[in-house]
């Protein structure tokens, strides 16, 4: 249950932050970088970021849960709904809206500020990451289940360092439109794991 857990988080948590459709992006607000290490230190930011932001959203799941008064079952279906648009936005070939705003995109100034918003937040650990974390860890009973969900961010986080650090040379060799098939691809996953989501929250709010 450990290594499916975590499998199936990190499957999810990489479709929906889809570090590979990013790199236009990364590339285009860092075009003011001369040189490789500041875009290195900026992947590595970006990838701590992406990391202490989901694990905070997950470990301070539960008590958002109470607060609110929501069921896991009906945050559930809102997210399968939330992660199946950005899924639909994906297979078109485009980056999500739900994820950045080209205002929020332009905002960014400083390599610090950059790191953090626009491309942690919301770029990467958007809407659908915090909300996919939240769910799992609420969903795991158990210490090793809530272990699996924390290794499989750590696992995602680490991915993203290592896509945004190769970044020029992942856009050199699959193209604006190898990225393309790519999001698409990733955004075919997405939408099934949603459906699924939705499927499993349905059962579980009435009984089924």
């Amino acid at each position: 249950m450990f290594f499916k857990t975590f499998l199936y988080v990190f499957g999810t948590l990489f479709a929906v932050m889809n570090p590979i459709g990013a790199v236009p992006v990364f590339l285009s607000i860092t075009q003011h970088c001369k040189s490789r290490e500041a875009r290195i230190s900026l992947a590595k930011r970006t990838s701590a970021a992406v990391f202490v932001t989901l694990v905070t959203f997950a470990l301070l799941g539960e008590w958002i849960f109470k607060f609110f008064g929501s069921t896991i079952d009906a945050f559930a279906i809102a997210g399968g709904i939330l992660l199946f648009r950005m899924a639909l936005e994906m297979l078109s070939g485009s980056l999500s809206t739900i994820k950045i705003t080209h205002e929020e995109e332009e905002e960014a100034v400083s390599l610090s500020e950059i790191a953090i918003i626009p491309l942690a937040i919301p770029l990467i650990s958007g809407p659908g990451s915090i909300t996919t974390v939240m769910i799992h860890m609420a969903k795991s009973s158990d210490y090793l289940g809530k272990m699996a969900v924390i290794l499989a961010i750590f696992v995602a986080s680490l991915s993203v360092y290592l896509v945004l650090r190769s970044a020029e040379k992942v856009q050199r060799k699959l193209g604006r439109v190898g990225i393309r098939v790519t999001t698409r691809m990733m955004g075919l996953i997405l939408a099934s794991m949603a459906v699924q989501l939705v499927i499993n929250g349905i059962k579980g709010a009435f009984g089924l």
